[in-house]
């Protein structure tokens, strides 16, 4: 079988102008930079399939989550699609329907299965072909398939994996099966709280390198996790417009930037190195955030290229 993984960029938190880091592709995984990208990057369309109509999520739970930190990625998908046209403002919905201007319209995500595996059955330590067995567990199917479904393997903050923090701060990409048109679309996103919160959950933590500004109160009352929130909808936004390294990116198919990508460091209006522009804050517990989800949990989420005017769009 064949496997592809796409370069996305990590949610770095070096948004820097002196360093920044750009890796060769590992079998391409998400890429550190901290650098702003361009104020208006140019994703083409390359013409190979996207994730379109409803898109199932599926999720094994690599390492130890507590009940907390589960409820609060799976709120966030949940969050993803609203059920109210048009989208309320400020949403986390309203965010993600960005990604129906890319071809093939709207994207409605679903949460499938859901595997705990607290014993890390394959080790502390993952390569990307691990990652791979786990997302194929994941998918809850024998085979690879082609149905419209995202396999994603969150791991806890005691979990290595290759290239997490030098490289990456998440991954997708794609494996084909023996048979034709049998594929597994998958993902992964790491707890960086012990590794790297420099590096994977900023701006909720000092970089660790360039302007030492004060990091902002994260929405959820965990650095870790609200950085995989940032990492998990970079990642996603990514796998559904170009999940098989031929939809929508900029630059080399070897480190492409993405839907969100191609926005890095940006949060809000007047975004700039080492600053992630203008968020609301929660004028009770002084938490920042960009958009509110279900349960009304609140989150900050980056800017998306929005293909209609070829711009960053950071919710407003």
């Amino acid at each position: 079988m064949a496997s592809y993984n796409h370069l996305s960029f990590c949610y770095v938190a070096l948004v820097l102008v002196l360093f920044s880091f750009i890796s060769p592709s590992m079998t391409s995984g998400r890429k550190l930079s901290a650098l702003v990208q361009p104020q208006n990057p140019v994703l083409k369309y390359h013409r190979g399939p996207l994730l379109n109509g409803n898109v199932t999520v599926n999720i094994i739970w690599y390492g130890k989550f507590s009940t907390s930190q589960r409820s609060v990625l799976v709120d966030f998908l949940h969050s993803l699609t609203s059920l109210s046209t048009p989208a309320p403002p400020h949403s986390v919905s309203s965010w993600w329907k960005t990604t129906g201007g890319y071809r093939g319209g709207p994207r409605s995500l679903v949460v499938g299965n859901q595997i705990l595996d607290k014993s890390c059955s394959l080790g502390k330590s993952l390569t990307t072909r691990k990652l791979i067995a786990l997302a194929a567990k994941a998918s809850g199917v024998k085979k690879y398939s082609n149905r419209n479904a995202v396999n994603v393997v969150m791991t806890a903050s005691d979990v290595a994996v290759d290239g997490f923090c030098m490289s990456r701060c998440g991954t997708h990409g794609s494996t084909r099966g023996e048979k034709k048109g049998m594929r597994l679309v998958y993902g992964w996103v790491g707890n960086p709280m012990t590794q790297c919160p420099g590096q994977c959950a900023w701006p909720f933590h000092q970089p660790i390198y360039g302007p030492q500004n004060p990091p902002l109160v994260s929405p959820n009352g965990d650095v870790g996790v609200d950085g995989m929130v940032m990492n998990l909808a970079t990642v996603l936004a990514g796998t559904v417009t170009n999940p098989f390294d031929n939809g929508y990116f900029q630059g080399s198919v070897d480190a492409p930037l993405e839907a969100v990508s191609a926005c890095t460091g940006i949060f809000g209006e007047g975004a700039y190195p080492g600053y992630p522009g203008k968020v609301r804050v929660d004028k009770v517990t002084g938490a920042s955030y960009n958009t509110i989800g279900v349960n009304r949990r609140k989150y900050l989420v980056p800017a998306m290229w929005d293909p209609r005017t070829s711009t960053c769009k950071a919710p407003a």
